[in-house]
């Protein structure tokens, strides 16, 4: 098989992992840290009235479509009454309802926000308003004023922002004098620009919202302009005349209506709050993947028990630890003993910890050495052989994990976690080089397999590392496209340079 044909299976691997690592973090938002928390906000709107003595009808406008913003939950507090929601054209209204009610009465909304650039204004595009009713004298001055308006802008959001000014200036502006009074209020400017807008045929609505910031308490609802140019709606603060939507604006409700009416009641009083906290990034991008309706999530590991997950949470290390190895021994240049035994000593040492793993593993090799060249003289067959070795490497390691507890030592304790068989192996092994390659070669691979054990478990412990893997299991295909491109690498390793110095010019 050509080198062509790995390369492109290499390239097939990397796409993909890449492509399902993008989809999860950019997509469904599932979080590249380890413990990442995502700022949330509690929202509540309180309604109090005083019923009245016929059914009470109290209909509050909530959040619907929030661009920039998903709802994570909501939650509705009344006691006794009965609750309805429904799409309306300001969103979606909560409406409660009860035959008969005594005493003042408070109802809750509340909900839970996030911040979620993927929400876009997705409603369809508006049909063009009717004209405005209004008398001839008004329409004279409606139909003068966008004349010049429109004189003096290029597109729709120019002509807005030009509408808007001379709004702002009704005390010097013959036009807009006719509309306004004195003490009119912002509301009612930006009111009287979406009737303006409606003469100029351009769909126009007010935005009504709060601003979510890191205080807690209560907040007071503002109002944008919304215009749509035909592509998207276009954001414009009536007041300042700033085009976008504010990144901590959440758009609460749409129209000209209020936030709220009663029907059977009076003295209504509505105030909003708003509270941030941080809550976990996993839970919401559960959340988002419901939403969206990925199944991503359902078949992730996320979706195994809890001590299953745990499994392989180590296991999931495992290859980036061989990955460890086999760019230290095929680029750099290390022996050691096999491939798998310096991972598996590194998994050990997650539970001794780096110092006292080399050092256990160090005493119980030595010792165990010293056994097998014994038996060596008694010149047994492999199979008895390595059973015996395995045997007493048992025993060294009770014995040992004995001692400790005597001691008071208590990392010698997890020595039992060492992988007896893999260092029988080692032994066995280790024993094979000293008689047939001499005392130095044997120590030399020793040493460098607890090297190379040492670095796997630091390597394998990077908590981001963990949490990646985990998250995105996905990444090992980036870890088998290394091995493929690794795989036919017959080059000089880095240590063997200073084996070929001899061979370098003099003087060079």
């Amino acid at each position: 098989m050509n080198n062509r044909h790995i390369h492109v299976l290499s390239a097939i691997l990397v796409a993909v992992s890449l492509a399902l690592f993008t989809y999860k973090a950019h997509v469904l938002g599932l979080p590249l840290q380890p413990k990442q928390e995502t700022q949330v906000w509690n929202i509540e709107a309180a309604i109090k009235f005083e019923p009245g003595p016929a059914a009470v009808k109290a209909t509050l406008r909530i959040p619907g479509l929030t661009p920039g913003y998903a709802i994570l939950d909501e939650s509705f507090v009344s006691r006794g009454f009965g609750l309805t929601t429904r799409s309306a054209p300001a969103g979606r209204e909560a409406q409660w309802t009860l035959r008969e009610a005594k005493g003042s009465q408070v109802l809750y909304y509340r909900a839970l926000v996030y911040r979620d650039a993927s929400r876009i204004a997705e409603d369809t595009t508006p049909a063009f308003p009717e004209q405005p009713l209004m008398d001839d004298a008004s329409r004279a001055a409606m139909e003068a004023l966008i004349a010049e308006v429109r004189r003096q802008s290029a597109d729709v959001a120019s002509f807005t922002t030009g509408l808007l000014r001379h709004i702002n200036m009704a005390e010097r502006d013959p036009y807009v004098g006719v509309f306004l009074r004195r003490t009119s209020t912002p509301v009612e400017r930006a009111h009287l620009a979406t009737v303006i807008l409606a003469g100029a045929q351009i769909p126009a609505r007010l935005a009504h919202g709060v601003l979510l910031r890191s205080e807690t308490g209560q907040v007071r609802v503002e109002s944008l302009l919304e215009v749509h140019d035909g592509v998207q709606w276009l954001y414009f603060n009536p007041q300042s005349l700033e085009q976008g939507l504010p990144r901590d604006f959440l758009i609460w409700w749409r129209g000209d209506d209020p936030i709220a009416d009663i029907d059977g009641g009076t003295l209504l009083d509505v105030t909003l709050a708003a509270q941030q906290n941080l809550l976990d990034s996993m839970l919401i991008a559960e959340r988002r993947a419901e939403r969206l309706g990925s199944h991503s999530i359902d078949f992730s590991l996320f979706s195994l028990p809890i001590a299953t997950q745990a499994v392989y949470g180590v296991l999931l290390m495992v290859p980036i630890g061989a990955l460890v190895i086999m760019l230290l021994r095929n680029f750099i240049g290390i022996k050691t003993f096999g491939t798998f035994m310096p991972v598996l000593v590194a998994l050990a040492f997650r539970e001794t910890r780096l110092l006292w793993g080399i050092v256990l593993f160090a005493v119980i090799v030595s010792l165990g050495l010293l056994i097998r060249f014994y038996l060596e003289r008694l010149r047994l067959l492999l199979v008895p052989r390595l059973t015996c070795v395995l045997t007493v490497v048992v025993l060294l390691m009770a014995g040992i994990s004995v001692l400790s507890q005597k001691l008071d030592i208590q990392p010698g304790l997890s020595i039992a976690l060492f992988p007896m068989v893999i260092i029988s192996m080692t032994i066995e092994r280790m024993s094979i080089v000293w008689e047939e390659r001499g005392a130095s070669e044997a120590i030399q691979e020793g040493i460098g397999s607890l090297i190379v054990a040492a670095i796997s478990y630091v390597v394998m412990e990077i908590a981001w590392l963990k949490h990646l893997m985990f998250v995105f299991p996905e990444l090992l295909l980036l870890v088998v496209a290394a091995t493929l491109f690794a795989g036919r690498y017959t080059g000089y390793r880095l240590l063997e340079l200073r084996r070929f110095r001899a061979l370098l010019p003099q003087g060079g």
